[in-house]
This record gives C-alpha cells, sequence and structure tokens, in this order.
C-alpha cells in the first residue's frame, strides 16, 4: 500500500525571511509534507524561524517537522522553493537587481548539484519569469521540472476583484493573467466565464466591467501592499504552497505558472496541467487575434531583458 505523501515527501525553501517563511506556515498549517528543510547563510534568523515554525506544528496532528537543511540536501528533495534573491537598492535598474538574483541563483543551484532525478524546483524570487529561465539552463533539469509562480497570484486576485463586481464566489470564475508576471502582463479577458458562461453574458444588466481599469488594479495590488508594508508574504505563500501540493498529490489541477515556452524561447505564464512530474502538459488557448499580440509582445520584453 503506498505511503501518503505527507509521511515521505520533502519540501526545500531557499531563503528564511519573510516569504520563505510564510511558505513554510502555509505547508504546515495545510499539511503536504513529511519534512520542510529551511536552507539560509544567515544562520541566527533561519534558526529562529524553525523555532517559531515549529511552535506551529503542534496545532493539531500535522506530522510535519521543520529543520534546517544544506544546499546539498535540498537538491534530494521533491521540491525546492527558491525565494532567496536581493531586494531592489534605491537608484538600481530592474537589470542591476536581476544580475544580482541571477549570480546568487546560479551559486544556490551549483551546491545543489546534483539533483534527484524527480527534483521540481519551483522559483518565487523575482523577476520570476527571468529567474525561471536561467534556472532550467543551470539546473539542466527537465523543462518541465522547473517552474516558475508566474501569474498564478495575479490570477487569483483577478477572480477576487471580478468576484466583488459580480458579487459572485471567486470560485465560480474563470479568468487568467497571462505572460510575464510584470509590466506586460495582461488578462486574457476572451477566456474569462463565470459558471461557465462567458463574462458580459453572465453579468447582471445592471454590471458593467471596465477592462482596463480592473487590469491595472489587479497588476498594481503589488506595489501597492508593498508601499505601505515593505513586502507582500501572505499571498505568495498560499499561492507556492498550493502548487506544492498540485505537484506532490499529482492533482493535475490547471493553474497559470510560468514555464519554458519552446516557441518563444522564454517562461512565461500560462495555463498548464500540473502533476507529479511538474507540467504535465499545456493547456491550448483560444486566445483572441489582440491576445495573441500581447502574449508575443510579452514574450519580446522578456528576451530583452534576457539578453541585457
Amino acid at each position: 500500500m503506498p505511503q501518503d505523501p505527507k509521511l515521505t515527501s520533502q519540501i526545500a525553501i531557499l531563503g528564511a525571511g519573510d516569504v520563505g517563511a510564510t511558505v513554510a506556515y502555509s505547508l504546515i498549517m495545510n499539511p503536504v509534507a513529511g519534512d520542510i528543510l529551511l536552507v539560509d547563510p544567515k544562520e541566527t534568523m533561519r534558526d529562529a524561524q524553525i523555532q517559531d515554525l515549529s511552535d506551529a506544528t503542534f496545532h493539531g496532528n500535522t506530522s510535519t517537522r521543520v529543520r534546517a537543511g544544506t544546499h546539498k540536501e535540498a537538491g534530494q528533495c521533491d521540491i525546492v522553493v527558491i525565494t532567496a534573491g536581493a531586494k531592489q537598492k534605491k537608484g538600481e535598474s530592474r537589470t542591476d537587481l536581476i544580475g544580482r538574483n541571477k549570480a546568487i541563483l546560479e551559486s544556490a543551484i551549483s551546491d545543489m548539484k546534483p539533483f534527484g532525478k524527480d527534483t521540481v524546483l519551483l522559483l518565487v524570487a523575482n523577476p520570476v519569469d527571468v529567474l525561471t529561465y536561467f534556472a532550467r539552463e543551470f539546473s539542466g533539469l527537465p523543462d518541465h521540472q522547473v517552474i516558475g509562480s508566474g501569474t498564478f497570484l495575479d490570477s487569483a486576485r483577478l477572480r477576487g476583484i471580478l468576484a466583488s463586481k459580480s458579487e459572485v464566489a471567486a470560485s465560480s470564475i474563470d479568468a487568467y493573467v497571462l505572460g510575464e508576471h510584470g509590466e506586460s502582463q495582461f488578462v486574457a479577458w476572451s477566456l474569462v466565464s463565470i459558471g461557465g458562461v462567458p463574462l458580459d453574458q453572465a453579468l447582471a444588466s445592471s454590471t458593467t466591467i471596465d477592462h482596463k481599469a480592473i487590469a491595472n488594479e489587479t497588476k498594481n495590488k503589488a506595489a501597492n501592499i508593498i508601499e505601505n508594508k515593505g513586502v507582500t508574504n501572505y499571498g505568495i505563500g498560499a499561492i507556492a504552497a498550493s502548487i506544492c501540493k498540485s505537484v506532490l498529490f499529482d492533482q493535475r489541477n490547471i493553474r497559470p505558472i510560468s514555464f519554458y515556452q519552446e516557441d518563444l524561447d522564454v517562461c512565461l505564464s500560462v495555463p498548464a496541467v500540473l502533476g507529479r512530474k511538474g507540467i504535465v502538459r499545456k493547456m491550448p488557448m483560444p486566445l483572441n487575434d489582440k491576445e495573441q499580440k500581447q502574449l508575443k509582445d510579452s514574450a519580446k520584453e522578456l528576451r530583452k531583458i534576457i539578453e541585457a
């Protein structure tokens, strides 16, 4: 009889800061793995997070253990969640930030090699699409085993906004933000539906939707949160834990996450089926002509950043 993945699986989290610790907490509250390893060169802070998180494991019947781990141990885990990265400094360009985070990523991946045969890398650090692209190069893992959180959180935010305006539960809404997790992202309005009914037909006659305003609100939500509290951690923590569960339990959920698009030569977000091997398959998208162009334009922007 196969063992419960919750008892046998191991998830490593690189980076024990706000985001890494919140991912770990989300994994404890909705038990997914038997072992959670925190890996961070700041050992005092890492150990304090482990002590605090360990207290959370005593709340119920969870069998999750939180402990310190090395990069070598992380490389043998079922999933490695990479949250480690530098924050943008005042006066620093996005390209400068990418350069520093690329160096951090390359060093971390080098220290984790060789990876386990079925290890899945989940990139959460920003800029997530560019780092996902380089992670597949540095790791040597199959493309389907290297994924980024991408626009999954943006799509969840979009569903929340639409749920409020249409006065239905967010779980009844299908809506995707696609492309880059960043400036060139876009809402695939042609795919939005409520209870399987196209958006415009499902709304009450008195309800109007301003597509541009909602897309901007979705894109700028993170910046507004960061401006007021300094970091976004709860949303991405829950999203990362959800991705881990989809993978470890082979749930075959459809999620808009970042992975390598061979025809575009970048990593960006489109809906995909998630399972134990990472990306099971890419979902076909009947985008209209405008949205097809937006996807290609988003890929071009990402190629510029990669080549820079």
